[in-house]
């Protein structure tokens, strides 16, 4: 990643702190759910002792499920070698404000072993990994994420306490692009617009989207890293906006049976002189991207893990819903996996497989990886698909969590790019994930089975 001035230099920290108008530092790092986890200090004791050294933190948080239980199955944390500690080392590049939070600013962490060797099962440490295979190729990926999500008028707690049934969306009809549907919460929507704003991240545009309350808040592409932080920090913000406010709002992928969540991935390539490479000089995609592309096809199923990691997430993948079913490409083509979009300096290419609960770090991992795959075997691009890529004959997207875990602990290219403890420590969390799911008696079976069977 180029030098860059961080959002919040540390000199300017350290006057915040002595005016008095900084007195909290976040400092925190990505679970496996791209969830924010870590510790909140005293903004003089972080200049005086964590600036420098760092903190701790129990190593069982790369290793639970959801909802925070110690589960089996992963080699890095377990009762048989005592659940100890990793550190968490700020990285000063990200260190900014987080205004919705009085007097508070927030840095991200990298987590390393005692040794000081680096934690290569992390989010923030796999996709690292995957960009400085990049740059070896003399290529840097800047990525742009586009966020989905619908508030509710009730509060989080009110959500809980009815079980997230009978919620009130914010609107009782499809707000796609109308202003009028915006304007009704617009005040929620301006104000998380100006605070991450104040918190570094450039804020494009907000637009109503098709469920009953669904919305969407789109920022500016930067850098694969800094583009995963911000979207991590939007994420929790967001919500904690949200509380404050009185409502609440969910990523989650599919929250009813109608438009899920999306998180659509926009990437694109730059050589060491910041000149994009996906263009050729006639104004097609140039050899490189179009084997790019090729890699993201031909890794694409067994790489969905990384793209829908949750049971939830297979939901949104329904014909005609706008979420895609076909491994297929296309120009500007809204019914594929892969969509190209743009031209010249701004062509790229867009992954519409995440939904709102991707962990934006591994899906752009995978995405640098499946095209460094399609690089270096040299793979061949087939032919986009000009019409309804839903009935295509084309290969299907995963249909399940378990048919995904499936292919990628199969994967070889997935070993080639991640390393067998990544492999295995992401198989297990959908192991952990789908054994839960597969003990739990849903609502829909409630309703099917209580009378009438």
């Amino acid at each position: 990643m180029a030098d860059r001035t961080p959002p919040l230099g540390t000199g300017e920290l350290r006057a915040l702190v002595t005016s008095g108008e900084i007195d909290t530092v976040v400092l925190a790092f990505p679970d496996m759910q791209g969830r924010l986890q870590g510790k909140r200090f005293a903004a003089t004791f972080f200049l005086e002792e964590v600036i420098e050294h760092g903190t701790e933190g129990c190593n069982y948080l790369l290793a639970v499920d959801t909802d925070m239980n110690t589960v089996d199955g992963y080699a890095m944390s377990s009762w048989d070698n005592g659940y100890g500690d990793f550190a968490l080392r700020p990285d000063l590049t990200t260190l900014r404000r987080t205004p919705w939070n009085e007097g508070t600013a927030m840095v991200m962490a990298d987590l390393a072993w005692e040794d000081g060797s680096p934690v290569v099962a992390a989010p923030r440490q796999i996709l690292r990994r995957q960009l400085e295979r990049l740059a070896a190729h003399g290529l840097t990926a800047h990525v742009g994420t586009e966020l989905e999500f619908i508030v509710f008028k009730d509060t989080y707690e009110q959500a809980w306490d009815r079980n997230y049934r009978d919620l009130t969306p914010v609107n009782q009809y499809n707000v796609d692009y109308s202003v009028l549907g915006t304007g009704r919460i617009e005040p929620l929507l301006r104000r998380i617009r100006n605070d991450m704003t104040a918190a570094g991240l450039v804020v494009e545009s907000a637009k109503g989207e098709c469920n009953p309350g669904q919305h969407e808040i789109v920022f500016r592409y930067d850098e694969a890293l800094v583009t995963c932080d911000q979207h991590a920090v939007y994420k929790t913000g967001s919500k904690e906006i949200a509380a404050q406010e009185g409502v609440a709002l969910t990523f989650m992928a599919k929250f009813n049976e109608r438009e899920g969540n999306s998180c659509h991935i926009h990437l694109s390539l730059q050589d060491a002189d910041g000149r994009s490479v996906m263009a050729g000089e006639d104004g097609a995609m140039s050899p490189r991207m179009r084997r790019f592309l090729a890699g993201q096809l031909d890794a694409l199923r067994a790489f969905s893990l990384l793209y829908a990691p949750n049971i939830n997430s297979y939901k949104r993948f329904q014909p005609g819903s706008f979420a895609p079913t076909a491994v297929a490409w296309g120009h500007d083509n809204r019914t594929c996996s892969l969509r190209v979009v743009g031209h010249g300096r701004s062509m790229r290419f867009e992954n519409r497989l995440p939904g709102g609960d991707v962990n934006p770090y591994l899906a752009v991992a995978a995405m640098v990886a499946a095209g460094l795959h399609g690089i270096e075997r040299k793979l061949e691009l087939p032919d986009a698909c000009d019409g309804n890529a839903y009935t295509g004959d084309y290969e299907h997207v995963p249909t399940t969590l378990r048919e995904a875990a499936g292919l990628w602990g199969d994967s070889e290219a997935a070993r080639t790019a991640f390393g067998d403890e990544v492999v295995e420590h992401y198989r297990n969390m959908a192991r952990v994930e789908l054994e839960a799911f597969d003990a739990a008696v849903t609502d829909w079976e409630l309703r099917r089975s209580f009378e009438r069977l």
